[in-house]
């Protein structure tokens, strides 16, 4: 299978060599993996798809160095979300997380959900939960998988593979005793996914972040689903998609023995990168920072300047950021009052649903060219695609609220 130019994302790698060796992992339960026996691509980092204008200076998203925390810190996480295929509903199609109320958040331990009781996320997914037995230390878990749709040529539901997935990690998550890194929380899921007998095959992306409780994040990120920090009317950092080649993000599978069989026969290679693989990034965290974490559909169809725009105007018309004279953006001293619930509305809900109202009119839009058509002239400049990418749209938000917090300012 080559790579493609539609939202469907490929499986294998084109022009692989047909010897392959066997590879039989001695330290995880994985099924038995074929490889091929020549290295796949460089594995460095590409250019970033989501700058905002020429000759802007680029982010530093890697930093690791947190700001010292001054007390506890607290998260407001909401989830919006939309399947390709579907209008897009802001009142139906949020989730509004509460740690206390375990039965919206996740499935019963080491289970998950049954089809039917499955977020309208079409083949992404995502997960929202306290992190360790006790919901009052206020620490999250949270994530997005995206199921790669290329398995549908197979007679795959990729959705069965990025929902079990995320269940998976939110039983995880809310039972770990000591809590997992994010690496070993998507190490827990990917587990549990091979070994249920009800997944035959199938594939995702992944990106799974910690909110702790002394204000850092800390972010395990494998393929093309992303998280952005927004700081005081500005991008303070920003996650780079991991690939194999255009339109091939590294990924998590499930590879039944008759597919790596014809591999073997005919030539090419099962993509199947593991958590090892995945980027750490970590940062500290500040009263008022958005957090936000998407799938693909959010970053091929926006670019940053798009996110910080829509996010800048949502937090200044509900006052959590507003300028005040010399002292430019600053943030409010308690958030309590727009992040707690309002008829049903609050700060993060609205953050999340409108982030995806306008990347759902981006990807329908057949003239504004958005990241993927920049990135499809870049790699095929001979091809011609205009507008947005239609996809599966999954967004997690998080507003970041420091106790006793002094109000801050960019200066």
């Amino acid at each position: 299978m080559v790579a493609t130019l539609g939202a469907s994302r490929t499986l294998l790698l084109p022009g692989r060599p047909a010897s392959l060796r066997l590879l039989t992992s001695t330290t995880t339960p994985y099924r038995t993996t074929l490889r091929a026996s020549s290295t796949f691509p460089s594995r460095q980092k590409p250019p970033s798809k989501h700058s905002t204008t020429p000759g802007q200076p680029p982010t530093m998203p890697y930093s690791t160095t947190p700001s010292p925390p001054h007390g506890k810190y607290t998260y407001h996480l909401a989830a919006s979300y939309i399947a390709k295929s579907r209008p897009f509903d802001p009142q139906t199609h949020l989730f509004q997380f509460n740690p206390y109320n375990r039965l919206q958040t996740q499935p019963k331990p080491g289970s998950k959900r049954p089809k039917s009781s499955r977020p309208e996320s079409g083949q992404d997914a995502f997960f929202i939960s306290q992190l360790g037995p006790s919901a009052s230390s206020g620490e999250v878990a949270l994530g997005v998988a995206d199921g790669v749709g290329g398995w549908m040529d197979s007679g795959v539901d990729p959705a069965d593979f990025s929902h079990a997935f995320c269940d998976y990690m939110a039983s995880t998550a809310s039972t770990s005793t000591p809590p997992p890194t994010a690496r070993q929380l998507m190490q827990a899921g990917y587990e549990a996914v091979c070994h249920d007998q009800s997944i035959k095959a199938g594939g995702s992306t992944a990106i799974v972040g910690l909110l702790k409780s002394n204000g850092k994040l800390e972010v395990a990120n494998l393929g093309d689903s992303g998280f952005i920090l927004l700081r005081l009317n500005g991008v303070h950092a920003s996650s780079e998609p991991q690939t194999h080649a255009f339109n091939t993000p590294y990924q998590l599978s499930v590879v039944p023995p008759s597919m790596l069989l014809r591999a073997a026969a005919f030539g090419g290679a099962q993509l199947m990168d593991q958590p090892r693989d995945a980027e750490v990034i970590r940062h500290g965290l500040k009263h008022g920072d958005v957090v936000v974490f998407a799938s693909d559909g959010l970053w091929d169809n926006l670019f940053e300047g798009d996110i910080l725009r829509i996010v800048s105007e949502v937090m200044k018309r509900s006052g959590a950021w507003r300028l005040n004279g010399e002292r430019g953006c600053v943030v409010e001293e308690d958030l309590t009052s727009v992040t707690e619930t309002k008829e049903g509305v609050t700060l993060q809900g609205m953050l999340a649903t409108e982030i995806v109202r306008q990347a759902k009119l981006a990807s329908m839009d057949p003239k504004l060219d958005g990241p993927f058509a920049k990135e499809v002239k870049k790699y095929y400049p001979h091809e011609v695609w205009r507008g947005g990418k239609e996809d599966d749209i999954c967004v997690v938000v998080a507003v970041v609220e420091e106790e006793g917090a002094p109000v801050k300012a960019k200066l």
